[in-house]
């Protein structure tokens, strides 16, 4: 039975289509994600070994006027996934987000914190963590943050776009995560949904982030060193760019659960650095 994927162009769709080319990973073209029912018809149907949730909707700003459809994608269709899921017996996993918490305070979040999103993006997650936790099957939740990588749209190519042809920007400094690779997050999701057909009992909520936590400004900094631009960054406070979605302001999270369950540890995204921006620059 094969692994089934669902996403196909996100970026850690993307990656984990390049890790395990042989999974079957279902588009917007396939299979919709505003149909719940088609996606839980999907999996019946291919009876899968496991099922990787990598789709989801990731407009933060643009669910504040369309939460409707936000928790549909991202609250009632991995529900309907995981209840077909548990059906079949295969283990899911579904990548979840730290906006599912408040954000409060500066120390990193354990698994157990409670969640409180601030922002209609986080209330459509966190719907489709409780639907999954709820269907009764064998899952791992996977919470990650600041996801980059070489494709689609992420901060690390937004600001090698601005830095070539900016002296200086203002960015957000008092807004402080982990950058995660997508890349990290693939095999992070494959080592887990490997794991779970053996281990069951493994099932639960997990934290994924890359270290060293830091602010927004001071990624932009590590990024245009090692894109050897010149570019200035000056901090701000997020008061100062204003955005439709509330965002967190500490988005630290404790990981530890996850390298004592799975071995998994937390990437260091300064050691991606130099690879992504060199295929982003080399674009033609």
């Amino acid at each position: 039975m094969p692994l089934l994927i669902f996403g196909e162009t996100g970026q850690v769709a993307r990656e984990l289509s390049a890790l395990a080319p042989d999974a079957i990973a279902l588009g917007r073209d396939t299979v919709d994600l505003s149909d719940p029912r088609a996606c839980a018809e999907v999996i019946r149907q291919m009876t899968p070994s496991a099922v990787i949730n990598a789709a989801a909707y990731t407009a933060v700003d643009a669910a504040e006027d369309d939460e409707q459809n936000a928790t549909i994608i991202n609250g009632h269709a991995p529900t309907m996934m995981a209840r077909a899921c548990a059906e079949i017996g295969a283990p899911l996993v579904h990548i979840s987000t730290d906006y599912v918490l408040d954000g409060q305070g500066s120390t990193p979040f354990p698994t157990t914190a409670k969640t409180a999103p601030i922002n209609a993006y986080g209330r459509s997650k966190e719907a489709g963590e409780s639907g999954v936790r709820a269907a009764g099957g064998t899952y791992a939740i996977l919470r990650t943050s600041w996801v980059f990588s070489s494709t689609g749209n992420n901060f690390l190519r937004t600001m090698l776009r601005l830095g070539a042809t900016r002296d200086s920007l203002n960015v957000v400094a008092d807004q402080i995560g982990g950058p995660t690779p997508a890349r990290a997050i693939a095999e992070a999701c494959l080592t887990i949904a490997e794991a779970l057909k053996t281990a069951p009992e493994k099932r639960g909520i997990y934290h994924f982030s890359g270290a060293p936590d830091v602010s927004w400004a001071d990624f932009a900094r590590a990024i245009f060193e090692a894109a050897n631009l010149k570019t200035k960054v000056h901090g701000i406070p997020s008061q100062d760019y204003p955005t439709p979605a509330k965002r967190p302001l500490n988005s630290r999270m404790d990981c530890s659960a996850l390298h004592t369950a799975f071995g998994i540890e937390r990437p260091d995204w300064r050691a991606s650095l130099p690879a992504l921006i060199t295929a982003i620059t080399s674009e033609t």
